[in-house]
């Protein structure tokens, strides 16, 4: 190999400029090739918008927040929506333009980071032929390949933060705060942070709540002299018998459904039901921003060093993954092909029943 590109996908989280960084020094200092960074996911491999990476131009961009390269999280190149002037958008399949690019730019190999959508079309570029590693990114921590995705943690640490900030307000005026996460269909994001942050009801999608329970452990808390709650609401969070609140879907995005709402939903029927003051948090586009935590640093940079190694030894159409303490490489297949979900019967629900949190369902 003499050139490789690399490309992010998908929505930002902290960490994808460490991956950045690490592919581009490993390629560069240990195999002496060239790196071509592709500019706003899969957008820049349709059109072929580049930018160069060097060792001196990724310096100092581990601790960055974002990706220097861009995003997109709507482009698909097997469903790429062409909007006319009309105002009529037609969907196309662009997957032989990539393919066409990838050779115009003369690349060799191709590492894309990406959560189950950008690495879902990976894994057909894979078939087409490219020579592809895929790196596993999402704030969700919904790839059931790996242990854990960098970007995870961080958005963890600014939802538990959140979690003990409305603590002392929610306290201060006996009201019930309500959190609204990130997620989609996994609450992982909800379930870590209510119990790192000490939440009376956490509410995931794993487990379809009863409002009516929800009702009943806080009118048990004003019972014991408890006069506000913390309800940490996961954004794919249902009722029993019930759907998840859809704020908005885009046609021929590879992540097509945009949850959220439910917070005010639930903060409604809360004040209602117990007489608390309610108020509600979204928090929203806060959890991919800012700067990586040293975990989400430190796996990025592992995972990119082993994304480089895995395309310089021939083994593509793979992606890198943690398992236990080893960075591992596993078929794109095996990654996508299902969501990593909570157990509703598992180890961590249990143990936060049995300090008292209320999953809705009781």
């Amino acid at each position: 190999m003499k050139r490789i590109g690399v490309m992010t996908g998908g929505g930002d989280c902290p960490g994808l400029n460490a991956v950045i960084r690490a592919v581009t020094k490993t390629a560069i200092l240990e195999y002496g090739v060239e790196v071509v960074g592709i500019r706003n996911g899969y957008e820049g491999l349709i059109h072929a918008e580049t930018m160069p990476l060097t060792v001196s131009g990724v310096s100092g961009i581990l601790l960055w927040g974002g990706t220097v390269l861009g995003t997109s999280n709507t482009a698909n190149p097997f469903k790429y929506a062409v909007h006319h002037e009309n105002g009529k958008v037609e969907y196309e399949d662009r997957s032989r333009n990539v393919c066409e690019n990838f050779e115009k730019l003369k690349l060799d190999g191709l590492v894309i980071i990406g959560g189950d959508g950008t690495l879902s079309s990976a894994l057909k570029l894979s078939e087409m032929g490219l020579p592809v590693v895929g790196v596993p990114k999402t704030i969700d921590n919904d790839l059931a390949a790996t242990d854990v995705t960098f970007g995870f943690d961080s958005a963890l640490v600014k939802a538990t933060e959140a979690v003990d900030a409305l603590h002392t307000t929610g306290e201060s005026h006996n009201r019930a705060m309500i959190l609204e996460v990130m997620g989609r269909y996994a609450g992982w994001i909800a379930l870590r942070s209510g119990m790192a942050g000490g939440g009376d009801v956490i509410l995931i999608p794993e487990i379809p709540y009863d409002i009516s329970k929800v009702c009943e452990s806080i009118r048990e808390r004003i019972s014991k002299g408890k006069k506000f709650s913390i309800i940490i609401v996961a954004e794919g969070a249902k009722p029993a018998g019930g759907e998840m609140v859809v704020q908005q879907v885009i046609e021929g995005s590879p992540d097509p459904v945009r949850l959220g709402g439910i917070g005010h939903t639930i903060g409604r029927q809360i004040q209602l039901c117990s007489g608390l003051e309610t108020r509600v948090t979204v928090l929203g586009h806060v959890q991919r921003g800012g700067i990586p935590t040293p975990f989400d640093r430190w796996l990025a940079t592992r995972f990119g060093v082993e994304a480089a190694k895995l395309l310089f030894s021939g083994k593509t159409g793979s992606m890198v993954a943690l398992r236990g303490r080893s960075v591992i490489s596993v078929p794109l297949g095996d990654a996508v092909s299902e969501l990593k979900r909570v157990d509703p019967a598992g180890e961590e629900v249990r143990q936060a029943k049995a300090v008292g949190t209320c999953f809705g369902a009781e």
